[in-house]
């Protein structure tokens, strides 16, 4: 709604006024307004729509979450837009790209599991490829009069190589964007990602006439990008709405960051896991993020044990480096919004890929020292590196692995086990698990035009799903869900808008929400979540007094445990969940 003004005028008014005749005139007046509001609504452009994807971080690690990590630029957006608290993701990266991008669950999207093809065994649900009969936001939008653009990790096609249009048909401008600069496969060097690609053609960083930074980072050339595309369409298409994709691979190892970036996080982690996790707790607190009644989960890695505290430490400082980084490119982009009068009437919708990454990458090799010169052949500018982990660095130094000191682009490991639980706090497991730890991630919604002013800063505690972000670009991009496509016909979304809390309204969702990852289950109805390990018996839980997962009700509600398997089972069978590991066709 637009705001009354409060004129002097107005205020003499309300305070002479007998308080009857105020009572009578306040219903007419918001009616009024209301009803203005809702015309000039209806009348104005559908808005811009930028979604930012964050890759392997923790519910608790950017700062309006309760982290310590400095993210001013998301904290400014979560202020003056909504967070929601309970909203999921699948547990991992290519699943949760395709329900995204879909609106469907990600085995109705073709890619049930990751990117290899087990149809012959598992169906068409565990393609690793996008279906045919899916659609994307890009595709959807598109088709409304949208113009739309992407940065960033693609990570949906087994492709990742592919030269031709007919092998690229599931790369991002056959699947609606009209540009797009990012990588294909799904992980790889900060400094010399592989599989980087504008539009269809695959380039090195280095031979790139359209790019030329100082120093090639990742990070930074996503959000360079991004900025790029938003200004250069304010220039040309002023009055057509975008669509932005933005993808990052941060905070996804290898741990790779800038020095600068690193010094700001010296020795802020050389006290170890507990201070960092109490803190954020405390914080979480105070945010409303957490119930002081929830019973804390158990802290993973004793830092007593530590044996090269060094390392430990420094691989959270260039952890939070990423993130750090990755905000500072979100400001260029929000400055870049403002400065070209698009602000107002963008929605701006950031989220996380999954929770905290427990795996070890890297980590268990044997250390090698950093040889004091290149012993390796230095690499052409045109080289298009073809490995997820390089052999070597651009200027002939060998890749290491191990207790090795990371950030620099000779190094590739992850951040281990003890600091995702830290990333995940106050939350159970991890990426690859459907406990709260994996599938937990901040939704942040900002939309100057679209939020009203008393719900700015809010929380939205409703439980809400991946899918519901196409419903919810096509409410409130008034676009029209295809029946068909390209001859194919297409499934209907699964998700729901969820637009109506922008305006403190319910989300209204008639099922369940379910998940499926390596055998890993879940369905959330209400208040209550039945969730498995593979190949653990289905756990029971009251999400409303214990979203830490720490007291199992399934021994003493064996109807409701037998109900809520009834329904994931039924779910599975429809959407062509296969037995683990994949061996046998259903």
């Amino acid at each position: 709604m637009i705001p009354l003004r409060r004129t002097d005028a107005f205020l003499r008014w309300q305070s002479s006024s007998p308080t009857v005749i105020r009572w009578l005139l306040f219903p007419l007046l918001f009616w009024v307004c209301s009803t203005f509001s809702s015309e000039t609504r209806a009348n104005q452009q559908p808005p811009n729509i930028i979604v930012i994807m964050a890759d392997d971080i923790g519910y608790s690690d950017i700062g309006c979450y309760g982290g310590e990590i400095q993210t001013p630029n998301l904290d400014s957006l979560a202020a003056n837009g909504l967070r929601f608290t309970q909203f999921y993701n699948t547990a991992r990266c290519c699943p949760t790209r395709a329900a995204l991008l879909t609106g469907l669950y990600s085995h109705q999207a073709g890619i049930g599991h990751m990117m290899e093809d087990h149809r012959a065994t598992a169906g068409d649900a565990y393609a690793g490829e996008l279906s045919k009969r899916a659609v994307t936001i890009a595709e959807v939008l598109k088709s409304s009069g949208y113009a739309t653009y992407m940065t960033g990790k693609w990570h949906v096609t087994k492709a990742v190589k592919a030269k031709s249009i007919d092998e690229q048909h599931n790369w991002p401008l056959q699947r609606g964007f009209d540009r797009f600069y990012g990588t294909i496969h799904g992980a790889g060097s900060f400094y010399d990602p592989n599989s980087l690609a504008r539009d269809n053609t695959l380039i090195s960083p280095f031979a790139d006439p359209q790019y030329t930074p100082e120093l090639f980072y990742y990070t930074d050339a996503i959000n360079d990008h991004a900025v790029r595309f938003v200004t250069e369409h304010a220039k040309a298409k002023s009055n057509q709405p975008f669509f932005l994709y933005m993808a990052h691979t941060a905070a996804h190892w290898p741990m790779h960051a800038k020095e600068s970036d690193i010094a700001k996080y010296r020795g802020k982690y050389d006290a170890g896991y507990s201070p960092i996790r109490a803190a954020r707790l405390e914080k979480m607190k105070q945010l409303g993020l957490l119930d002081p009644n929830w019973k804390v989960t158990e802290q993973a890695g004793d830092w007593s044990t530590v044996k090269n505290r060094a390392f430990e430490s420094q691989c959270m400082e260039v952890y939070a480096a990423m993130i750090d980084c990755m905000d500072q490119g979100i400001g260029r982009l929000l400055q870049s919004l403002k400065t070209n009068g698009q602000l107002e009437n963008t929605l701006i919708l950031y989220l996380q890929d999954n929770g905290g990454c427990a795996e070890p990458m890297g980590r268990n090799a044997a250390a090698s020292e950093r040889v004091s010169s290149p012993s390796l052949p230095v690499l052409a500018n045109d080289y298009l590196q073809p490995d997820m982990i390089p052999k070597q660095t651009r200027d002939g130094f060998p890749v290491r692995q191990g207790n090795v000191m990371p950030g620099p682009a000779d190094t590739y490991i992850g951040y281990g086990q003890a600091w995702a639980n830290v990333s995940n706090t106050p939350f159970r497991e991890y990426k690859h698990w459907e406990h709260e730890g994996g599938i937990s991630t901040p939704l942040i919604a900002h939309w100057p035009n679209g939020i009203g002013t008393s719900h700015r800063g809010a929380l939205e505690k409703t439980p809400a799903h991946l899918i519901d972000l196409l419903a919810t670009c096509v409410d409130i991009g008034r676009a029209k869900y295809p029946v068909e496509m390209n001859g194919n016909t297409i499934q209907p979304m699964e998700g729901v808008s969820v637009a109506p809390a922008f305006s403190g309204k319910a989300i209204e969702r008639s099922s369940p929400i379910f998940w499926e990852h390596e055998g890993n289950r879940a369905i959330r109805d209400g208040i209550w979540k039945l969730v498995s390990k593979h190949p653990g018996a289905w756990e029971l839980y009251d999400m409303n007094r214990d979203r830490t997962e720490t007291n199992d009700l399934a021994s003493s509600q064996p109807e409701r445990v037998q109900k809520m398997a009834d329904q994931w089972s039924l779910w599975a069978k429809r959407v062509g969940v296969s037995s683990w590991p994949l061996n046998k066709k259903n």
